[in-house]
This record gives C-alpha cells, structure tokens and sequence, in this order.
C-alpha cells in the first residue's frame, strides 16, 4: 500500500487551499493509482505547513506502508522534504509533481526526437518555467544523455545564468544556472528560443503565455511539449502553425498527451512486486522506456507520441522495467524472473479492472 502525502500547498489549478481542501485531490490520486496500476493506495493530508514536521511524521508512518507519493506540497520544500526522506527511508519516496512528470516527458521526447531525426545529446532544449517540475525535467533529460550546457532554463524573470545572484538562496536554481546554458545566454524566452531544438514548458497556464512567433524562430522540425493545466501556455494548433512538427500538451483533448498518470501507477506497481527499497533515476529512465516502446511498436507518428490511460498494457510493460532495472540495481528485496513479475502486474492490473467494470455494471460506480 502506498500513502499519498500531501499538505494541500500547491493543489493543481488551486494553489494553497489546505489540507482539508485537498483532501479530495488526494483520494482522487490513490483512484488512479488503483485503476491505473492496481495499487491499493491511501490519502493523508496534514494540517502543517511545517517541512521538517512533514518529514517527522512521514518517518512515523512508514512502517504501514510499501512506499510514499508525495503530493501536491509547494516548492522549495518539496525538494528538501523528498531529499532528506530518500536519505533515510527504506522504502520509495516519490514527489510525482517532480519524478512523474519527469519520466512521462522524458518517454515522450524519445519519440518526439526519433520522429525528427535528432539525438538527445546534440539537441538545444528551452526549459520555460524553473519549478519543481521543470527542474527535475531537466534532470532527467541531462541524465538520459542531453548536454547541460545544450539545456537554458528561464523563470519568470528571464534566462538563467551565472549572473543570475538572485537564485543564489534557491539551491535547486542556483545549481541549473551554473550547469546549464553553456553560451551564457541572457534575455527571456523569445532569445532562448532562437535556434533552439526543443520547448519543454510546465509554467504558466495560458493561452497566449508563448508566442507564436518566439516558436517560429526554433530550428526546423521543432519539438514543443506545452503541459501547463488547465490550460496549456499556447493552443497546439498555434505551435504547430509556428513551424513546430511535434507537439505535447497535458491534456487528454488533444493528441500527445503528457500526463503523470501514464508513470506513477505503473513505476509503483513495478517497485512494490518487487519490495524495492528506492526509486531511482535509472528506474523512471527504465519506465520512460518502456513507455516510449509500447508507442513505437503501436505505431507512433506525430500525432502518437505516448500510450494512452486506456491501454492497460502498458503499465504491465512499465512496471516490468521498473522492477527489472530495481533488481539490476540491488535495491530489491524479492528477487523475480521478468516472466514472474509480468505475471504479478498482469494479476493485480487486470484485477482492478475488473472490478471497475463490474462495480459500473452493478451502478456502484457511475460512468463519466
């Protein structure tokens, strides 16, 4: 079982609306994660604002529990309250709003590069938007291979550099300003985006945040993932009139959804069968992976870049990597043959399934 933790500091859409505001949120999320992943999952909300009090009480509850989703807590803390949890817990702590949507965009540019032609080490990416989400995008994307000084990030207040002193108090920001942006680059995100290969936004919902014409100036065969919700920073529809070939957002309206929901239940499931002790960045690069491959054997295009929460295959797939790259890694306590843990996802997914349908048929659970 898996608890979803959270302090209702940065609700999605919502903002800080508390814990007894989020409460809901947070059933919701352990729906999916049942749904989705086959993952019994239970939602706590704490009524502190407190980092040092969340990690406390997480610590306490760790005993009842395989592994922790942290939820939907404001940044800088998130950082800090996942790093010292990860220190000591011997079990996986997550922050999807970190690690999630870093693996779902991750499987979705491995794609995105294939269909134009390009290698991640050679590619420019534009990060817009310097939060946790972003922040722990690029981390992943430098890991799987691009070049930090080949990534620019840009906040609110322009492109980040090594003149940037007014990061110097934000840990997690001052260290992108001095590992990326390799040219030391100046500006705002129209001069970032010149020549540029790739856009990977998670900033502010727009429309109209980012300009068709600042996109109009990437290179040719452009990649632009606009995840904001609930409305991305430019309709796709723009971005593609703009020049750009590829284009993500976060919604299920729209082709190429980048969605945290095609990671966590999936990554969790794989983690669990095999009672790892961690999850680790080789572990979400296995599940981006493997997310990336069941849409290229399905037939990816431009318009088919990810698998979508209708296929349940492939969170069995996901968890399979996930779990294999865990016992690779020596962090697994149950060591499983590939064939035992297909197996063991395909019974609790598939299970959990059923029982959807059979609480529908039944009018339990009402249909959308």
């Amino acid at each position: 079982m898996v608890a979803v933790v959270s302090d209702g500091t940065r609700v999605l859409g919502l903002g800080d609306i508390g814990p007894e505001a989020g409460l809901p949120v947070m059933e919701g999320k352990g729906l999916i994660f049942k749904y989705l992943g086959g993952v019994d999952a239970f939602p706590i909300c704490l009524d502190t604002k407190d980092p040092d009090e969340i990690i406390k009480t997480v610590r306490y509850l760790a005993p009842s529990f395989g592994g922790i989703n942290l939820e939907d807590i404001a940044q800088p803390k998130c950082f800090y309250i996942l790093d010292e949890l990860r220190k000591t817990m011997d079990i996986p702590v997550w922050h999807d709003d970190q690690q999630g949507t870093a693996t779902v965009c991750l499987a979705g540019l491995i794609n995105a590069l294939k269909i134009v032609g390009k290698k991640i080490g050679d590619v420019k990416i534009v990060l817009f938007g310097a939060g946790a989400a972003n922040i722990r995008i690029g981390t992943l994307y430098m890991s799987y291979g691009a070049k930090p000084e080949n990534l620019i990030y840009v906040d609110s207040k322009g492109i980040l550099h090594k003149g940037r002193t007014d990061l110097k108090d934000h840990k997690e920001k001052w260290h992108m300003c001095n590992i990326t942006n390799g040219r030391q680059l100046t500006g705002r995100l129209e001069d970032a985006l010149a020549g540029a290969d790739v856009l990977s936004a998670a900033s502010t919902p727009g429309p109209d945040v980012i300009k068709k014409e600042w996109v109009a100036k990437m290179n040719k065969d452009a990649i632009v993932f606009v995840t904001a919700n609930p409305i991305p920073e430019m309709w796709p529809w723009d971005a593609k009139e703009a020049g750009a070939r590829v284009v993500a957002t976060g919604r299920s309206d729209f082709d190429n959804q980048v969605n945290n929901s095609l990671g966590f239940p999936g990554i969790f499931r794989g983690a669990l069968d095999v009672h790892a002790r961690t999850i680790t960045d080789d572990m979400c690069i296995a599940a981006a992976e493997a997310l990336a491959g069941y849409a290229e054997k399905k037939g990816m295009d431009e318009n088919y870049i990810m698998p979508r929460m209708d296929e349940p295959e492939v969170f069995i797939e996901e968890a399979v990597a996930v779990g294999m790259k865990a016992i690779e890694q020596g962090l697994a306590r149950k060591i499983l043959t590939r064939d035992e843990l297909r197996r063991s996802a395909e019974l609790h997914i598939r299970r959990a399934i059923r029982d959807r349908d059979i609480r529908q048929k039944d009018g339990i659970v009402k249909l959308p």
